[in-house]
C-alpha cells in the first residue's frame, strides 16, 4: 500500500511540474520561444514572378526585366582565415575590379576597402551604382568573392530592372514601371497591359534544416505573358531618325511621326521627340496621341468630303478667291500667297491642291450658314470627332463645336471648315486618311497583336471597324484623285516620290496661345502631312507633325519632305523582287567549271542546262579525268590521259577529286589551303613510287 501510494505521489508531482512548466512557456516565456520559431521557420513569403517581355511586330525584344545587384563585403565573416586570404590577395581583388569597373583605379578600390575592414563592417557597399548580371558573374569569380558569403563575406543584393535593348526607340509607347517595381507600371504598354505582363505572385514557406534554410514553395509563382506589339523596330528607327534630323535643321520644339498599316489599323512606328534644355530631343510625352491642337489644313479634306458627300459640290465647282483676302462676316480670310495677289478663280480640286483657305472657307459657309448643324452632323457621320479609345491611356477626345454650344459664332464655321476653333490629336487625323486609303471603311489603331504565354496565343487583339463607311464609294474616288493631285500638282510635291505614287494633304496653322490669342509674343506653328503610299494601292498611311517657332513654316517642305524619307525607306524595305525577272533569257550563262572527273562535271552541266563541247567519248562505267575551257557559248571539256606508273597532274582540281586520283594511285595526300589545287610538290608526269607523300596547294 505504502508502495502504490508512493507512485501516486511521484506521477501526480510530475503532472503537477508538467502543467507549470506548460503554464511558464505559454506565458511567461512565450515571446522567447514565438522569436525561435520564427528563426526556424518563415511563413508566407511571398516569391515574384517574372514579368513578361514586350516584342516588336517581328520577334526583336523592346523590353525585358534583367537582373541588377548591388555589391558588399561582410568583414567579420569567415574569421581570421578569411582575413588573411583577403588580404594577401587584396592587389589581385583591386586589379580585377578596377578591370570590371575602370571609372575606379585599382588604388581606389583598395583604400575603399581598407577602409571598411577597419570599421569591420558587416554590410558594406563596394561599388556605388548598380551592375548588370555580367559584371556580377566577373566579380564572384574573384579571390575570396568566390566563397560562399559565410566564408567569404561577399554578398549581393538583388534588383529587377525594366530594359528596353533599342534604347529611346518607342520608349514613350513602350512606357515605364516605377523605380519600386512593386508600384507597377507608369504609362504606355507596360501601364495597358499590366495585368498579364506582372503575373501572379507565389507563396513559399522557408524552413531551417542542419543550419540551412530551405524554401518550400506553397503556392507556385506565374510568370507574366509576353506582350507581342504591332511596332517594328527598323520602320520606327527610320520614322526616328528622318524626324529628329529634320528638327534639328528647322529648330522645331515638338515633332510628331506615326506610321500605321492601311487594313488592319497597326501602328508600325510612333515617335514623340520633344526638345530638352540640353538642346537634345527625348521621348518626354506621348505628343500623337495627347496634343490637343488646331489641326489646320490637313482638315480641310473632312471639310470637303462632307459638302461632295452632302451633294452642295463637285470637284468642278468653282470659287473665285480673288486677290487672296476675302471678308468673311467682318474677318478677313487669306490664302497664303494673298501678297502676291491669290489665286483667282479656281476649281474645288486645285483648292486642295493649293490648299486655299478663301475657297474651302467660302463653299462651306455659303451651304451651311443657315443650318451650320447639317455640316457638324457630316463630320460625325465620318467620324473624325470620335474617341478612339487606343489600348494605351493618355488619349485626347477630339473637340468638334456644334452651334448649340458656348462661343459658336458666325466666323466659327468658316474658320472651322480649315482646322481652326477645333481640337484633334494627330493620331485621330492620321485615322481619318487611313480610312480614305483603306477604301472608306475606318478602323481603331491598335499598339498591341496579341499575348503570348510559353510560345502559345493566350489572348489576340484583332482589327476593330469604328466605322464601315465613311462616305460613299463616288465621294471616296473623288476625295482620292483630289488627294493624289495634291502630291503630284500641287503644294505636297516635297512629300511625292519618284518610285511610287503619294496621296495627302500639307496642313500649316498659326498655334493659338489660349487666352493670349494667335499673335502673343513669338507666332508658333504646327507644319503637318498626314497621308498615304502607294496611293493605287495603299498598304501604310502615315501623319508628320511639328511644331516650330516663326517663320519659315511649310507644311510641305517640312513635314511633307520627312513623310517622303520615310515612304521611300519603308517602300524600300518591303520590296520583293522575283528572281524569275532576273533572268537575261537570251543570253547563257558559261560558268567556271574545275578540273576533275569528267563524266560528272558533264551530268551537272547537262542538268542544269549550261551549252557544253565535249571532246571526248564517254563510256560507261569508266573514269574519265580531265579539265574543262570556258569558251563565249559553251563549256569545253577535254580529257587527259591517266597513265600507269605516271604521277597524275592534278592541277585545277578541287580537293575531293585531287584526293580520290592520287590516293587511288597508292600516293599520300596532305593538304593545305582552300579552293583549287594550285601547286603539286611532285610534278605531274613524274615516276610514281607507291606510299610517296605528295602535298598539294589549293587557294
Amino acid at each position: 500500500m505504502t508502495r502504490y501510494f508512493f507512485v501516486v505521489l511521484v506521477m501526480g508531482l510530475i503532472g503537477v511540474a508538467i502543467i507549470v512548466k506548460g503554464t511558464v512557456i505559454m506565458f511567461a516565456e512565450r515571446q522567447y520561444w514565438q522569436d525561435v520559431a520564427d528563426r526556424f521557420v518563415k511563413e508566407n513569403v511571398t516569391v515574384k514572378p517574372n514579368r513578361g517581355n514586350i516584342l516588336s511586330s517581328d520577334g526583336k525584344l523592346m523590353a525585358s526585366s534583367l537582373p541588377e545587384y548591388r555589391i558588399y563585403m561582410d568583414f567579420k565573416a569567415g574569421g581570421e582565415k578569411k582575413d588573411t586570404m583577403l588580404m594577401n590577395h587584396l592587389g589581385e581583388i583591386c586589379e580585377g575590379l578596377h578591370r570590371i569597373f575602370p571609372d575606379k583605379s585599382a588604388a581606389e578600390f583598395k583604400r575603399h576597402l581598407l577602409k571598411g575592414r577597419k570599421k569591420g563592417s558587416r554590410n558594406y557597399l563596394i561599388y556605388p551604382k548598380r551592375i548588370s548580371y555580367i559584371q556580377y558573374k566577373e566579380a564572384k569569380r574573384l579571390p575570396v568573392f568566390n566563397l560562399n558569403k559565410y566564408k567569404g563575406g561577399f554578398h549581393e543584393q538583388t534588383y529587377n530592372q525594366r530594359k528596353k535593348p533599342f534604347g529611346s526607340l518607342a520608349a514613350r509607347t513602350l512606357g515605364d514601371l516605377y523605380a519600386d517595381t512593386a508600384q507597377g507600371a507608369k504609362n504606355g504598354i507596360e501601364l495597358a497591359f499590366d495585368t498579364l505582363l506582372k503575373g501572379r505572385d507565389g507563396i513559399t514557406h522557408r524552413q531551417k534544416v542542419m543550419n540551412k534554410y530551405l524554401n518550400i514553395v506553397d503556392i507556385a509563382p506565374v510568370d507574366g505573358c509576353d506582350i507581342i506589339s504591332t511596332i517594328d523596330v527598323g520602320m520606327q528607327d527610320i520614322c526616328e531618325k528622318a524626324l529628329i534630323d529634320k528638327l534639328k535643321e528647322i529648330n522645331a520644339s515638338v515633332g510628331v511621326a506615326v506610321l500605321m498599316e492601311v487594313q488592319t489599323g497597326e501602328i508600325k512606328a510612333i515617335v514623340n521627340m520633344m526638345k530638352a534644355g540640353d538642346g537634345n530631343y527625348y521621348e518626354m510625352r506621348n505628343n500623337a496621341i495627347s496634343d490637343m491642337l488646331e489641326p489646320g489644313s490637313t482638315f480641310k479634306t473632312a471639310s470637303i468630303m462632307v459638302a461632295l458627300e452632302d451633294g452642295k459640290i463637285t470637284p468642278d465647282t468653282e470659287v473665285d478667291t480673288g486677290n487672296g483676302i476675302m471678308m468673311m462676316h467682318g474677318r478677313p480670310m487669306k490664302d497664303h500667297n494673298w501678297h502676291r495677289g491669290g489665286y483667282g478663280k479656281i476649281d474645288v480640286t486645285r483648292i486642295l491642291e493649293v490648299s486655299s483657305n478663301i475657297g474651302v472657307s467660302y463653299l462651306i459657309d455659303k451651304h451651311y450658314s443657315d443650318n451650320p448643324q447639317k455640316f457638324v452632323d457630316g463630320l460625325k457621320r465620318i467620324g473624325i470627332d470620335r474617341p478612339l479609345h487606343l489600348q494605351i491611356a493618355g488619349e485626347g477626345k477630339p473637340n468638334i463645336r456644334g452651334p448649340k454650344e458656348r462661343y459658336f459664332a458666325k466666323t466659327t464655321l468658316p474658320w472651322m471648315s480649315i482646322g481652326y476653333e477645333t481640337q484633334v490629336p494627330p493620331l485621330n487625323i492620321l485615322t481619318f486618311y487611313n480610312a480614305i486609303a483603306n477604301n472608306g471603311t475606318m478602323v481603331r489603331p491598335k499598339f498591341v497583336k496579341a499575348a503570348v504565354k510559353d510560345g502559345e496565343v493566350v489572348h489576340e487583339f484583332p482589327t476593330e471597324v469604328i466605322n464601315p463607311k465613311i462616305c460613299s464609294d463616288n465621294t471616296l474616288t473623288q476625295i482620292r484623285e483630289i488627294l493624289h493631285k495634291v502630291v503630284s500638282e500641287g503644294l505636297a510635291k516635297p512629300a511625292g516620290s519618284k518610285q511610287f505614287a503619294v496621296a495627302g494633304k500639307t496642313g500649316t496653322a498659326q498655334i493659338s496661345q489660349g487666352a493670349a490669342g494667335y499673335k502673343a509674343g513669338r507666332v508658333n506653328y504646327l507644319v503637318s502631312f498626314c497621308g498615304y503610299f502607294p496611293a493605287e494601292a495603299p498598304k501604310y498611311s502615315c501623319i508628320v507633325s511639328i511644331q516650330k517657332p516663326g517663320l519659315p513654316a511649310s507644311g510641305g517642305l517640312m513635314a511633307g519632305s520627312v513623310f517622303s524619307k520615310i515612304a521611300e525607306r519603308v517602300y524600300a524595305k518591303n520590296l520583293r523582287f522575283d528572281i524569275r525577272s532576273a533572268i537575261d533569257s537570251t543570253t547563257n550563262v558559261i560558268p567556271a567549271v574545275k578540273a576533275g572527273e569528267m563524266n560528272e562535271a558533264l551530268r551537272v552541266l547537262n542538268t542544269l542546262d549550261v551549252p557544253v563541247q565535249k571532246q571526248f567519248e564517254a563510256q560507261k562505267g569508266r573514269e574519265l579525268w580531265g579539265h574543262s575551257q570556258a569558251a563565249p557559248s559553251a563549256v569545253i571539256l577535254q580529257n587527259q590521259k591517266v597513265s600507269a606508273g605516271i604521277v597524275p597532274s592534278v592541277v585545277g582540281m578541287g580537293a575531293k577529286d585531287a584526293v580520290y586520283l592520287l590516293e587511288s594511285k597508292g600516293l599520300k595526300v596532305r593538304l593545305n589551303g582552300i579552293g583549287k589545287v594550285r601547286n603539286q610538290s611532285i610534278a605531274g608526269g613524274s615516276r610514281l613510287v607507291r606510299g610517296q607523300t605528295i602535298a598539294l596547294t589549293l587557294r
